[in-house]
Formats: structure tokens, C-alpha cells, sequence
């Protein structure tokens, strides 16, 4: 008798590499001080977080063409193994430069993990019980950020720095062991198609300039070097579409960007997901410079909405057996639309319980949201593309994100430039990094305490207000949405 996959046991597994990789931002920012301490470098610290997102990036889409070109598991199995190896090297990195180099290799092995997680759930699940499975796996980016702080401290303060990526080996381990044996898969068919190598070169470079250009506006601002990056961008992103045209199996095949209803799902996916760093980065903010919380309570303050993305996962699928997909949208994306109003309309001071049931509730719109883009973007290739339509969403949120959180920074540093001069305050900039520190925003004098943070929320104010742009935009793409012309009913093996 043929075997067959242990779905539970393969669920598991998927979810356990999602929250091991989801986990190294949270947990490392925690250690990054004693990290800076022990092994110095605070000047390019900030590489140690860029580096890992960069090359995971980068790596996405490679990674999807190869899981439907040589299977889910082969790549699924190279991915861990290499954020093995990352994390090893992370871990007896002897300087700033060496780790920063191992957390490179460390995001190519993530690269890896969550499209091809989201492809083997497409495998194994049919679309109605995807989306209640993806919801779970949604929810582990949303535990890790609550757990991330709390295990890097107490690792820190107990085993030592070193530990928070020793700690992957044996788990990764654990994962190899377990997907080897539990994951069966049907055999690909041999092809005389040779991997589009010179393709997917054109593409990473291309990332790499695209997100490195915008990682810089949000560190710098607008300049001259970031007009050559972007420059550089365009010229790699022509060159990657006149080589496509011409490789016998493209990274990417280019009839998908002739597809309405995948391309506009992606968007919105991209839209929405830029949204979603707006609320990550700038409710705690709001909460702590504004507010005076301290920064636990900011964090915390996300919480239910990771809870509630979990909910919202489940009440999608549920929604798109009934509904058509566009209905499903219109319900998730309105849901978002009221929690970014309330974020609009919200005065300076207000009951910090609110910021919980704002969470709350844009959780459960999210949830509904990006499942429904990410099984609709499955549903709408052929099985055989199924890894590259996965990876190109993730990617496109991806971006979204990126592109968003600098352009969400340069509004923000501009709004508030343009009222501290306006005021008659005598103040500079860096008196506002104190006032969102709740540790030094005590030492700021009382008479213009009041001001700076009514000058802060105004700038935050400014940022929610760009963000309900970005949520109306995705509800106008709705009307320009199809039903994919296919659906994939997945076995179950």
C-alpha cells in the first residue's frame, strides 16, 4: 500500500518553521543591546534586521519556481537547512560584520519557508478548509511577536545571547526529521527545461536595488543616491522582462501578468499589507509618545489583533464556500476601512482600551483579507504554477510592506519638521525620539511636554490618513476583479 501524508503531523511542521522564522525579528531585537555590547558595532547594527529581510526577499520567488519544478519538499528541506546553518554561524559569529554576514544566510533559508509553507497547505488542503488552516499559520507571526520579546529576554539574562539561534538547530532538526518522513509527495516529472538562472538574477538584483532604494529613503529621505537606485531598479526590471520573454521555463511566467484577477488580488495584498505596518509600527508610537504608556502596554496592544487574524482567517473561509470572492473582499476590506476611520477620527487623548478594540477588530479584517488574496492567487494558476503564484504574493506583500514603512517614515519626519517650525518651541528633532522613548520622555519639561506630543499626533494622524488611502484604493480594485477562471481542488494525500 502506497503511503500517504500524515497531514496533522505535516501541519505541524509547517507551522513550527513559520513561527521559527517569524520569531527571529522580535527575539533578536530584544538581544540586539547586549548583542551591540558584546561584540560592538552599533553603526551597522541596523544591517543585522535589513540584511535578513533583503535576502529573504530576494530569494522568494527563486524558491517558488523551484518548489513546482523539483518539488514542495526537496526545497522545503534545503530552506531549513540552510536557516540552520545561518543560525549556527549566527551563533559563533565573533563580530558585527560576521553576524550580520550569517543573518544573510540565515534570511536565504527563510526565503524559503513561507511560500513554500503556504504552497504545501495549498497541497494537502482544499480550498475550503485552506483558508481556516492559513488563518493558524497567519497566527503564528502574531504569537512570535508577543513571545519574541519575552523569550530574548529571558534567554539574554539566562544562557546568554548566543543561544537565541542555537535554539533553532535543534528544532530545525526536529522539522528535517519530520517533513522527510511525513510529507509524501507525488512524483515530479523529470524536465529537459534548464532553471532560468540568468532570469532569476535579473529579478534578485532588481529586488535588491528596489527595497535597498527605499530602505534609504526611509533612513534618509529623498536624495540623489536613492533617484540612481531606483534608476537602477527600472533598468534591471526591463532587462528581467526582455530575458523572461526569451527563457524556455521563466522564474516567472509572464501570461500571469496578463492575469486580471491574480495581479489585482496581489495588489491589494501589497495595499493592504503596507496598511498593516502603519498599525504595527504606529499604534505602540501613538501609545507611548502621546499617551505616555509604557512599551509593553504598546505592544500588547496588538495582541488581539493577532488573536482576531486568526478568527478573521476562519470566518473567510467559511465566507468564500458561499460568497463569490470579490463579496468576501468587499466584507474584510470594509472591516479595515472602519478601523482605520477610528484611527482617523480618534482625538489626542483617548481611553487606552481603545486602541485594544481597534485591534481587535482590524484583526478580524485582515484575516478575512489577506487569506482570501493568498487562496485566490492559488486558485486563479494552473497546479502546475502554484508555488510560483504563492511566492509572487508573498513577495508582492513584501513590498508592500517595505516600500510602505519608508514612505510612512518620510511623511511622518516631514509633518513633524514642518510644525516644530512652525512653533515657537526650541526644540529639534531629537527631542522627539526622546518624547516616544517612555523611559526619557520624563526627563522632558513639563511646559512642553503637551506640545510636542499634540505635534507627534499630528504627524501620526497625518500617517493614518495616508494608510485609509492605500484601504480605499484596494476597495476601488474590487470593481475590476473577475472570479479566477479555475479553481484547484486540492487532494488530500
Amino acid at each position: 500500500m502506497e503511503r500517504q501524508t500524515n497531514t496533522k503531523l505535516v501541519t505541524i511542521g509547517v507551522f513550527t518553521a513559520t513561527f521559527m522564522t517569524a520569531i527571529e525579528g522580535t527575539i533578536v531585537s530584544t538581544a540586539m543591546p547586549t548583542i551591540v555590547g558584546s561584540l560592538e558595532g552599533m553603526e551597522i547594527m541596523n544591517w543585522v534586521f535589513s540584511i535578513y529581510l533583503l535576502t529573504n526577499a530576494m530569494l522568494t520567488p527563486v524558491y517558488g519556481k523551484l518548489a513546482d519544478k523539483i518539488g514542495r519538499k526537496p526545497v522545503f528541506l534545503i530552506g531549513i537547512s540552510i536557516f540552520i546553518l545561518g543560525s549556527s554561524l549566527c551563533g559563533i559569529a565573533p563580530s558585527m560584520l560576521t553576524l550580520i554576514i550569517a543573518r544573510a544566510v540565515q534570511g536565504i533559508g527563510a526565503g524559503a519557508v513561507m511560500p513554500v509553507a503556504l504552497t504545501i497547505i495549498a497541497d494537502i488542503y482544499p480550498t475550503e478548509k485552506r483558508a481556516r488552516i492559513l488563518g493558524l499559520n497567519s497566527a503564528a507571526w502574531g504569537v512570535a511577536s508577543v513571545f519574541g520579546p519575552l523569550a530574548g529576554g529571558f534567554i539574554v539574562d539566562t544562557v546568554g545571547w548566543h543561544w537565541i539561534f542555537f535554539i533553532n538547530v535543534p528544532i530545525g532538526l526536529a522539522l528535517l526529521a519530520l517533513i522527510s518522513v511525513y510529507l509524501i509527495e507525488n512524483k515530479h516529472e523529470k524536465t529537459k527545461q534548464p532553471m532560468d538562472i540568468l532570469g532569476s538574477v535579473m529579478l534578485m538584483i532588481s529586488l535588491l536595488t528596489l527595497l535597498l532604494s527605499f530602505q534609504m529613503i526611509g533612513d534618509e529621505g529623498f536624495s540623489f543616491k536613492i533617484l540612481i537606485g531606483l534608476i537602477v531598479t527600472t533598468i534591471f526590471i526591463a532587462v528581467f522582462f526582455f530575458v523572461e520573454k526569451r527563457a524556455e521555463d521563466p522564474v516567472i511566467a509572464l501570461h500571469l501578468f496578463k492575469n486580471n484577477s491574480f495581479m489585482l488580488v496581489n495588489l491589494i495584498a501589497a495595499l493592504i499589507s503596507g496598511f498593516l505596518m502603519g498599525v504595527e509600527v504606529y499604534i505602540p508610537m501613538w501609545m507611548q509618545g502621546v499617551l505616555g504608556t509604557s512599551a509593553g502596554l504598546g505592544g500588547l496592544a496588538l495582541a488581539p489583533m493577532s488573536v482576531l487574524w486568526m478568527v478573521g482567517s476562519f470566518v473567510g473561509g467559511s465566507l468564500m464556500v458561499k460568497l463569490k470572492m470579490t463579496k468576501v473582499l468587499l466584507i474584510g476590506l470594509s472591516i479595515i476601512l472602519i478601523g482605520g476611520l477610528c484611527l482617523v477620527l480618534l482625538p489626542v487623548s483617548v481611553p487606552v482600551i481603545l486602541f485594544f478594540i481597534i485591534s481587535a477588530e482590524l484583526g478580524i479584517g485582515f484575516g478575512i483579507t489577506i487569506t482570501t488574496t493568498t487562496v485566490t492567487a492559488q486558485n486563479g494558476v494552473e497546479s502546475t504554477e502554484v508555488g510560483v503564484a504563492t511566492s509572487f504574493n508573498t513577495l508582492c506583500r513584501t513590498i508592500g510592506q517595505t516600500i510602505m514603512i519608508s514612505v510612512f517614515g518620510v511623511l511622518l519626519n516631514s509633518l513633524i519638521a514642518v510644525s516644530l517650525n512652525q512653533s515657537n518651541l526650541s526644540v529639534d528633532k531629537g527631542m522627539m525620539n526622546q518624547l516616544v522613548n517612555p523611559r526619557t520622555a520624563g526627563d522632558i519639561p513639563k511646559e512642553i511636554l503637551v506640545p510636542l506630543r499634540t505635534i507627534l499626533f499630528d504627524g501620526l494622524h497625518g500617517v493614518f490618513i495616508a494608510g485609509l488611502m492605500l484601504v480605499a484604493a484596494a476597495l476601488l480594485l474590487i470593481l475590476f476583479l473577475q472570479r479566477p477562471k479555475r479553481a484547484i481542488s486540492a487532494k488530500i494525500r
